[in-house]
């Protein structure tokens, strides 16, 4: 039997990049299409492209200077058929490297080029189809300021909040501290590119808002600092589909050790660091009132096809338990895990939304290459009669 070559995308380098590597071998796990042949394509916290059988297995990680000796350099090209493959190096003057036609990318990446739109940007290059969102939707979910502007132009609530430079703090620190203030303490301040918690501190007063900032610039270049919620109720909830045809799940209420759901709160906790974003500790439904959960429900789809998403996202959002006001947090257009925790909750299990997963990126790709992709014209033989010299000048 002809098998299908999926190509398992994760790693890369950001600080999400363990997290990316268990979301991955939980996905390669949970294939139970024995037509499938998954791929490793392991990029590394340096940004080197490698395959190899050993990426597939969860304990080769303990090392990962070890790991990389084992695995093989590769890259995308295309085949004398003109098929994309993944393409491993020649080892030897008169070796044939190995290669694998490209059926589908399943793109497991958390953070950073894998989840930004700059790896959805290598695949649209290739032609090749793989799972999530497109660049625009990625990358605007990546970024905390985009996507809460696109949120608020909508009338979708968001917190009050400032965003600025590393250039900006350094020439007027004192004047964004008062802009801070004057929102009021508790503050969040978060780095705008980053997910998985990381960096985000809650802070009570200034000198603690001074430390927290600085510390999120070592991750990122750009900062935010948001009116932080309390008494504060975090939900989620996915949404699986196109912005033509999609659905939500039902919501979870994380239960975080501090006030803001932390990292180790997310992957570090007690039932074992394997289970990624499955590990967290978790109220599945969500002990919620029904118009509540159905308002974040809605509210996810809404937000799902502004960012014109596809595959499966996580929505997040604060919730004032008092008064029960929602407010949107932040879009993951790679969640944790594929969110699977959901999904089975709501009578999706892991094996089937990964084939969901692969289905909507193939209908996608297919629905693209059935649009005029070039314009037939004799622009350039025209133009080739006057030379370069007559180009001077002319658009």
């Amino acid at each position: 039997m002809h098998k299908k070559n999926i190509i398992i995308a994760f790693g890369g380098a950001s600080p999400e990049h363990e997290v990316s590597v268990l979301t991955a071998l939980q996905a390669v796990a949970a294939i139970e299409d024995p037509s499938v042949n998954p791929v490793p394509l392991y990029i590394t916290k340096s940004g080197q492209w490698l395959t190899g059988a050993p990426l597939l297995e969860l304990e080769e990680y303990e090392k990962l200077d070890q790991l990389e000796k084992k695995g093989t350099p590769c890259y995308f090209t295309k085949n004398s058929l003109g098929q994309t493959v993944l393409r491993e190096e020649k080892t030897g003057l008169f070796s044939k490297p190995a290669e694998y036609p490209v059926y589908a990318v399943l793109a497991a990446f958390h953070g950073a080029d894998g989840e930004n739109g700059a790896f959805q940007g290598v695949c649209e290059l290739y032609n090749v189809p793989y799972t999530g969102s497109g660049v625009i939707g990625s990358s605007a979910g990546m970024d905390k300021v985009t996507a809460k502007r696109l949120c608020r132009a909508e009338s979708i609530p968001v917190t009050d909040g400032i965003d600025f430079l590393e250039q900006n703090w350094i020439e007027n620190e004192k004047e964004l501290i008062e802009q801070a203030e004057e929102i009021d303490y508790p503050l969040v301040v978060k780095p705008v590119h980053l997910g998985s918690s990381i960096g985000v501190k809650v802070v009570k007063e200034r000198k603690s808002l001074i430390k927290a900032v600085e510390t999120a610039f070592r991750y990122d270049a750009h900062v935010l600092i948001e009116k932080a919620i309390t008494p504060l109720m975090e939900i989620n909830c996915s949404v699986l589909g196109t912005p033509q045809k999609c659905m939500a799940s039902v919501c979870e209420r994380p239960l975080g050790s501090e006030e803001l759901l932390s990292f180790r709160d997310k992957y570090l906790s007690e039932e074992g660091s394997s289970k990624g974003m499955a590990s967290a500790s978790r109220k599945i439904p969500a002990d919620i009132p029904d118009k509540m959960t159905r308002e974040i429900q809605d509210l996810s789809v809404r937000i799902f096809q502004l960012f014109d998403c596809s595959g499966v996202a996580r929505l997040d959002f604060l919730v004032n338990s008092d008064s029960g006001e929602v407010y949107f947090n932040e879009i993951n257009t790679i969640p944790g895990s594929f969110s699977f925790y959901l999904w089975k909750e709501s009578g999706i299990p892991f094996s089937e939304l990964i084939h969901e997963l692969l289905e909507i990126a193939l209908e996608r790709h297919r629905e693209k290459n059935g649009r005029i992709l070039s314009y037939e014209t004799n622009l350039l033989s025209q133009k080739a009669v006057k030379g370069i010299k007559g180009l001077k000048g002319t658009k």
